[in-house]
This record gives C-alpha cells, sequence and structure tokens, in this order.
C-alpha cells in the first residue's frame, strides 16, 4: 500500500536516507524506483547518472516524470494476483528504492530484480505506525526486524538500519509522526564508503 498521506519530508524532497545510501548503488547502474509516486527519488537517482524504471500505479502521479532526462515512467500494477505476469519480470537493477510501501506476496520477486552487485534502500512503515494514523492495517506494516531478517535472508549484508518512532513537533525535517523501518542492503562484492 502506498501511504499518500505521507511525505517523508515537509518539502517532497527525498528521503534523507535514501539520499544518504543511494551513492552506493554502482555508478551508471540501472536502477529502480518501486511505488514510486511522484518520482522524488526517481529525480534523485537521475541526477546521479542512474537510468531509472520509476514504477507506480497511479499514471496521473507518474505523468510528472515524462519530461525528466534518465527517467522511464511505468504504469504497473504490483498486487495483481501472484499467477499474472510481473511486469518487471527478467529485469536487474543495480540499486532499487522502496519507500512507503509493502505488498509481501512479492517480496520473492522484489529480491529477483537485485542486480549483483546492487543495493537495496528500503523505508516503509512498521507495527506501531497505527496510532498516528495510516497505514494502520497489519498487511501493510512490518513487524520489529522483519526487513532486516529478510534482506538476511537473502544472504545480502545489511549496511545500515534502524526502526523506531520519527517525527513529531520538533523535528526540523518537517516529518509527521510515525513508526518506520529503514534498510540498507548490499548483494554482492560491493565496496562500500560511509
Amino acid at each position: 500500500m502506498i501511504a499518500t498521506s505521507f511525505s517523508s519530508t515537509a518539502n517532497g524532497a527525498p528521503s534523507p536516507w535514501v539520499a544518504r545510501f543511494a551513492p552506493l548503488i554502482p555508478t551508471g547502474g540501472a536502477a529502480l524506483d518501486l511505488a514510486c509516486g511522484s518520482g522524488r527519488h526517481s529525480r534523485l537517482l537521475a541526477g546521479r547518472g542512474h537510468p531509472v524504471c520509476a514504477v507506480d500505479r497511479d499514471a496521473e502521479a507518474l505523468a510528472g516524470l515524462a519530461d525528466v532526462a534518465g527517467v522511464a515512467p511505468l504504469a504497473a500494477d504490483l498486487e495483481g494476483p501472484l499467477d499474472a505476469p510481473w511486469p518487471l519480470a527478467g529485469r536487474r537493477f543495480a540499486g532499487i528504492v522502496v519507500t512507503h510501501y509493502l505488498h509481501r506476496p512479492r517480496l520473492p520477486d522484489l529480491a529477483a530484480l537485485l542486480a549483483t552487485p546492487g543495493v537495496l534502500i528500503y523505508e516503509t512503515f512498521m507495527a506501531g505506525n497505527e496510532r498516528f494514523g495510516k497505514p494502520s492495517r497489519p498487511d501493510f506494516l512490518l513487524q520489529p526486524q522483519e526487513l532486516l531478517r529478510w534482506a538476511q535472508s537473502q544472504g545480502w549484508r545489511v549496511v545500515a538500519y534502524e526502526e523506531g518512532e520519527v517525527g513529531g513537533a520538533q523535528d526540523v525535517q518537517g516529518q509527521r509522526p510515525a513508526v518506520l523501518q529503514r534498510l540498507c542492503a548490499v548483494a554482492g562484492d560491493l565496496s562500500v564508503r560511509l
């Protein structure tokens, strides 16, 4: 589920988590911005020289990316029946960014998209967020350490992981209160400089 009412920052700028780890994506490698919405991370990745596949179910939101150099928008239903063709089948990406989206049945498909070497940057809601609003359904909320365990089960090296409450009245980035998990994981032998 895409949390359309949530903005990572008040001005729609890229998530600081994504901006921090985007430089780890292999230079010039193709990137995927999954459930990209209006494409704040697609723009960031394209600006770093990555050809970007920007995927979202909302064609209207994708329209703003039509003229962005290096970005190929793709309107696709990511939550269709599991026996339906996966719109990204057979593709591989040096970098995958997912924010504010979770559809567990497609996690195996997502894992298959990450090239070796490659970098996954993921940030989404977890249990506890329901006290702040949407998303509030368990289907759309990670359990404690769920993202970490999933990445480790893929054999990826976890570069950074955190979970907990963010935002609030005193938050300098204008973030509304939420409970998030954030992960950066690396597939293959990739040198990491933080």
